[in-house]
């Protein structure tokens, strides 16, 4: 599998310095995430169809967390 090329850093960013991030980037078949702090320590890579359950599954589960967009 080849990395994307073109990353978009999340528009809601964590306090301080806006450095609680992640990235996303999106082919016409899949959706990867990376920790905008350490690109390079890898990323998930979902099937495109299976994105939005997994966001769903993220609110559901009970986790702090700050503006998650399907």
């Amino acid at each position: 599998m080849v990395a994307p090329t073109r990353w978009k850093k999340a528009s809601h960013s964590g306090g301080g310095e806006g450095n609680d991030c992640v990235e996303v980037a999106t082919t016409p078949t899949r959706i990867s995430i990376r920790d905008s702090k350490t690109p390079v320590h890898g990323m998930l890579v979902f099937p495109a169809d299976a994105y939005s359950s997994f966001i769903e599954a993220l609110k559901n589960s009970g986790l702090p967390m700050r503006h998650v967009k399907s």
